[in-house]
Order: C-alpha cells, then structure tokens, then sequence
C-alpha cells in the first residue's frame, strides 16, 4: 500500500513538472523555420514575437518621418542680388557702455529702425549678426551704405552719454493752448490724437513758467538723466493698487467661501532711446509713453451658498480702466525743445499740486483721473559737460549784488 502511494506521488510530479516546462520554459515555435524544434519562451527572439510587440510599437510612434525636403544646400550663400559681406568694429563704442550686459543691442535696434525688420527676412537674403566688438552683416551694398551711416553715428560719439530732459506735465484744462500756440510750431505726427511741436529753449522756459502758475498744473515727472548715446533710458513710477477680484468656494473653511483679490499697476513709464547726428545738431529720439490707472472699480453682488443652508451676497470688484500710449520716432534740433500733446488722457495721479507743490482738492467739472498730458523732452549737451558746468556754478555760489537789490 505504502508503494502504491510512494508511486502515484512521483507520476503526480512528474505531470506537474512538465506542465510548468511548458508554460514557463519551452514553448513551440510557431512561424519560425529557423528554431526547428523548441525554444526558451524568455529569449528576446519570442519578446519580440508577443510581449515586444508593444516596444517596437511605441518605437514606431516616437520615429516620424518628416514631410518637409531638407537639403544641405551649396554650401556658400546666395549672392543672386550682389551681396557682400561685412564686418564692422563697434569695440570704441561698446568698451565704453558698461551699464548693460549687451550694449551691442542697441546698434542692431536702430539698424532695424532704419532699415525695417522686412529686409532682413525677405529676397534678398540678408544676415545681421552682432557680438561684443563686431557687427556682421551680408546684404547689398546699398543696404550696407545704410548700415555705414548708422554705425558711425554709434561709433564717432565713443558712447558718450548726453544730459535728456523728460517732463510729464498734467493739467486739467486744454485751454492752456490758448496762450501757448504762438509760441509754438507744429510738427507732423503719425500717432492718432496726439499733437507735436517744436519750441525754442527761450519760449520753453516762458511757456513752462506760464504753466507753473495754473492752479491745475502738476508736474509727474521731471529728471534730467544721463543717456549713452543709442541706448534706451527708462523712468517707471507706479503704485499697486489691490481690489476683490472673485470669490472661491471653500467648503473647509467658514462661511464656505474666501474672497480673492487682485492688484493692478497704477502709474506710468516713460522710455526715451536717442541718438545724435554726426555733427552733433540733430537728435533722433525714440519716445515711449504708457499710462494705466484705474479709474474706478464697479462693485457687483454675487450670491453664494452659505455653510447653514440657503444663500448669502458678497461684493465683488471690477476695474474701469483708462489708459493711453505712445510709441513713436521724432527727430529735432538740439537747441529746440520737443512737446507732445497727448490729448485729455488717463492721469497717472489723482491729486492736483498747486503753484506752492501743495496738493489740492479735485477739480469740480473735470474727472479726477483725466488731464492734459504733456511731454516736453530736451537735451543739454554732454554728461560730462553738464555736469562740469553744473560743478563751477556750484562753487561761484550765488551771484554778487553788491548791494544794489
């Protein structure tokens, strides 16, 4: 009996061994003539056959085939329109610009502005390439002739800096122009409802003394900055100002809901890049206004659900803004002074400042956020220049009387 069951134990595991060998280990091979016979089940030949499949299927997904014909090409640049190459030593400027990381910027941005942008990225082909000490560019030779006159400019003024006046002036009446236009000349304009003028630096000073004395005059910004020549100045003063923008729903927290707020910039910047003639008469100038303010903010009921069932109304805030830009070229001679008038326009403060610098309450027939902007920009010679002049007054002192005042 003890045999019998010693015997059908060993016939139990045999079957069982060779049931997990089939399984496991050897498995037929089917669709491959080159296996003859059996073969292991976890060699890579049989992944690939059943379980690789989803490998060289994603494989297959990641390796597109592009549609685009890429070539290498001739291998030397087309020349169709009489293109040439050249290089152009920018180092007596740029050595002398260390207040920013890429002073070499600023000669492709005025290359750019006087060429257009189009040029470069059209028939013919054109390449405009600037490094630290050289400016690379491929076109024809009328358009390096452009590039000649524009690199001088940079080149011959050895990056001197140049003092540049920039006043933002608000008033609350247009009818400031009632006295000033005889002193004033208009200039063409492309930027819509704003007016230009030229004015000598004498009637500048007489037309800004005019000015002071209006009770609804106010000055926003008036420096006097040192400005390499091409590189961009910029003057920003804003103020944050934070309102209830929405409402979120928040079950974890009491009453069920949190209130989220918002902020705006409320203020202006000013960006002025100029660039003097060779001769040192003319200046080009590249002006840039922005003005936001938020003029008022509308409030509106929204009713959410309360955490103790039915509803309950919270406030929320919507801003009416009011802005205006300006982003244009104007070109002028150093012994004039440019003004803009940019119209009845968002004010960058609310308070008015009397002829004392004291602020006063708000006009009663005019917004509170809405003024006459002006801008007049004018330049006084050289930094250095400047400020030598500047030093020798201060040390003369106050001019002698000899008691006759």
């Amino acid at each position: 009996m003890l045999m019998r069951i010693v015997g059908f134990s060993l016939v139990v595991l045999v079957l069982v061994a060779v049931a997990f060998s089939q399984d496991g280990g050897l498995t037929p091979a089917v669709n491959n003539p080159e296996s003859g016979g059996w073969k292991n089940s976890n060699s890579p030949a049989n992944e690939s056959a059943n379980g690789g499949r989803s490998a060289a299927g994603s494989a297959g997904l990641t390796t597109t085939t592009p549609v685009t014909l890429v070539n290498k090409g001739a291998g030397v640049l087309p020349n169709d329109h009489g293109q040439v190459w050249r290089e152009y030593d920018i180092s007596p400027y740029t050595s002398r610009v260390t207040n920013t990381q890429r002073p070499e910027q600023a000669v492709v941005d005025w290359i750019l502005r006087d060429t257009g942008s189009e040029v470069w990225f059209s028939e013919p082909l054109g390449i405009l390439n600037a490094s630290k000490n050289t400016l690379r560019v491929y076109h024809t030779p009328e358009m390096q002739r452009l590039v000649l006159d524009i690199v001088d400019r940079f080149v011959s003024s050895q990056a001197d800096a140049h003092a540049i006046t920039m006043r933002l002036v608000a008033i609350g009446s247009p009818s400031w122009r009632t006295a000033a236009m005889p002193l004033m000349q208009p200039i063409d304009i492309k930027s819509a409802g704003v007016e230009a003028w030229l004015v000598s630096k004498e009637n500048a000073a007489i037309l800004l003394a005019q000015l002071r004395q209006r009770t609804d005059y106010r000055e926003q910004n008036a420096s006097s900055v040192p400005v390499h020549n091409g590189q961009s100045h910029t003057v920003t003063r804003t103020t944050p100002r934070s309102f209830v923008r929405s409402v979120r729903m928040r079950p974890d927290v009491w009453p069920g809901h949190e209130l989220v707020t918002g902020q705006m910039q409320e203020g202006f910047t000013l960006q002025i890049s100029p660039l003097m003639s060779l001769d040192g008469n003319t200046i080009d100038a590249v002006i840039k206004c922005e003005v936001d303010q938020i003029e008022k903010l509308v409030p509106v009921n929204v009713d959410v659900p309360s955490v103790t069932g039915g509803a309950q109304r919270v406030q929320v805030q919507v801003p009416q803004v009011i802005s205006w830009r300006l982003h244009e070229r104007f070109r002028w001679p150093v012994n004039q002074v440019l003004i803009l008038g940019c119209g009845v326009v968002a004010s960058p403060t609310q308070e008015r400042m009397g002829p004392l610098g004291l602020p006063l309450p708000p006009l009663p027939f005019t917004s509170g956020g809405r003024a006459d902007a002006l801008l007049m920009v004018e330049t006084s010679g050289k930094a250095s220049q400047v400020l030598l002049e500047a030093r020798q007054d201060f040390r003369a002192g106050p001019p002698t009387t000899n008691g006759r005042y």
